[in-house]
């Protein structure tokens, strides 16, 4: 019998080092893509080119888990309590930082809101978006201009915002108490 639940702890040890291990190759990922990206940002405007991103546009890209889980009842419930879509575009945004002045405040913006995340993730830290949204609240004004580059983020990245270490306020609460 001790024999027995020694194994399935040793077991459960061993999926959380997996998953432990999977989110550190995923925050890593990430990382790289985000240094990728802002490098490009910065070197295209020292050559005095105009950096131009293209975003798809979704309907519904990122819901919660418990809604998808409702829509779709035939699936696994997932990991993550952020679920996003990729099929389907609507449309194409495309943001160029030299041409209109709406795009280059929405891009520096999601720079912005990148600078955030990428430090989230070194430090293995989360945080919620009226946590961003309070860091700079004279730049971005409104939490929905955070809301909305960081969908930008999660549609550019092809990622969720869980993945981002950015929670809802809820979930920040129940992780904070652990």
């Amino acid at each position: 019998m001790a024999r027995r639940e020694k194994r399935r702890q040793a077991e459960a040890l061993d999926g959380d080092e997996k998953r432990l291990r999977r989110r550190q190759e995923e925050a890593a990922l990430l990382l790289r893509k985000i240094r990728g990206l802002v490098r490009w940002v910065v070197e295209e405007v020292a050559a005095g080119r105009s950096p131009s991103i293209a975003l798809n546009r979704y309907q519904n890209y990122c819901c919660s888990a418990a809604a998808a889980a409702d829509d779709d009842d035939d699936d696994a419930a997932s990991p993550s309590p952020c679920v996003c879509s990729y099929d389907s575009p609507v449309g194409t945004d495309v943001l160029s930082l030299l041409h209109k002045d709406y795009h280059a405040s929405r891009l520096s913006v999601i720079l912005r809101v990148l600078l955030v995340v990428q430090q989230l993730l070194q430090q293995n830290k989360h945080c919620s978006k009226r946590d961003i949204f309070y860091m700079y609240p004279s730049f971005f004004v409104e939490q929905a201009v955070v809301d909305r580059a960081i969908n930008d983020i999660c549609i550019l990245f092809k990622c969720s915002r869980h993945n981002l270490n950015v929670v809802g306020v809820t979930s920040l609460l129940s992780y904070l108490k652990l």
